[in-house]
């Protein structure tokens, strides 16, 4: 197809409104446009031709539409989510589904906002990643009865997830089966804002005391999932404790990559000096100096199975309520393992 470009250039949030797609889907596609040669686009309906060009053999009911919500506020929403809900607009499309909306965090809690998601009635389903406060996802579940989540605590419908305890354990004992006993912790709190009940704080808890080895409070780093925060206080630990840890465990790629970065402004080696191991096997986590271990989780995948479920449903394949857990698996990079030449 033709890409034509035209001089009325537009903004982001203008494309969002007239074709009722997310941000995230926007970027996304726009960079994959600029990889394609193409420098400049112009207008929505330039957009929704470059951006849909290659999928002209897939049809989509439009009455078939579903809602997505991330729950997670707009600073937060990293790659990890980014390619969960690339899974679920491929998941959907396959399926003659298409995704009419996706919120986060910071949307739902703004009450006209919800109660304009309230009132649509052209919605078939909802996906929801993440927890959501539990007055307003009951708000939310009354208006759309046919949910499926995506690392959500509701035994009434269908979840996909993955299990956030054993991932945070493996990648602890890695840094143990490399010889490691003083092992910090990087991370944040979740829906209840409590560490103590996060999970992947909860599987680095569990996989010191199985190797009986200490957890020291100054190694304890809550980031709040801000790389800002990561970073700002990995320098403080550096600077003010009286003995630092040899390795890191960060509960996702990005506070690691953050931290790294502090570890290497004051002259210190990865990971000679700290070792560093994450979660989410980002795509930038390869990239990174030195790159970084971590522990890979189907993020797309995830996306694509929590649309399918979703899917069944409306088209009552399936009647009670499943949960999926998906696999995860270690990946081994120069960030926690000495290679001797």
């Amino acid at each position: 197809m033709q890409l034509l470009k035209t001089n009325s250039m537009m903004k982001i949030n203008d494309l969002c409104e007239q074709l009722n797609v997310s941000q995230a889907t926007i970027r996304r596609d726009l960079t994959e446009l600029r990889e394609q040669g193409v420098e400049r686009v112009g207008g929505a309906a330039f957009y929704k031709q470059a951006s849909f060009a290659s999928n002209d053999s897939l049809t989509v009911d439009s009455s078939n539409q579903v809602g997505c919500i991330i729950s997670v506020s707009h600073k937060h929403m990293r790659p990890y989510f980014l390619s969960i809900l690339e899974g679920i607009e491929k998941g959907l499309a396959n399926h003659g589904y298409s995704l009419a909306f996706m919120h986060n965090l910071d949307d739902i809690q703004n009450e006209a906002i919800l109660d304009s998601l309230l009132k649509e009635s052209k919605i078939k389903g909802m996906i929801v990643v993440e927890g959501i406060k539990s007055e307003i996802y009951a708000r939310i579940k009354k208006q759309f009865p046919t949910i499926v989540g995506i690392d959500i605590s509701d035994h009434t419908v269908p979840v996909i997830a993955y299990d956030r305890i054993n991932a945070a354990k493996s990648a602890v004992q890695h840094l143990i089966d490399q010889g490691h006993q003083a092992i910090g912790f990087i991370g944040g709190a979740g829906l209840t804002g409590d560490l103590e009940r996060e999970k992947r704080y909860r599987g680095y808890k569990y996989a010191l005391q199985e190797a009986g080895l200490e957890l020291d409070s100054e190694w304890i780093i809550n980031a709040g999932w801000d790389v800002n925060v990561s970073y700002s206080r990995m320098l403080e630990l550096l600077d003010s404790s009286s003995h630092r840890p040899t390795a890191i465990f960060a509960a996702s790629d990005l506070l690691a990559i953050s931290a790294m970065r502090a570890v290497t402004e004051k002259g210190l080696r990865i990971p000679e000096d700290i070792a560093f191991i994450g979660l989410d096997n980002i795509e930038i986590s390869q990239y990174t100096t030195p790159p970084l271990s971590s522990v890979h989780i189907p993020k797309y995948e995830i996306g694509m199975a929590a649309a399918k479920t979703l899917v069944d449903y409306l088209e009552a394949a399936y009647t009670l309520p499943f949960k999926m857990l998906m696999p995860y698996e270690v990946i081994v990079r120069e960030s926690s393992i000495h290679l001797k030449k």
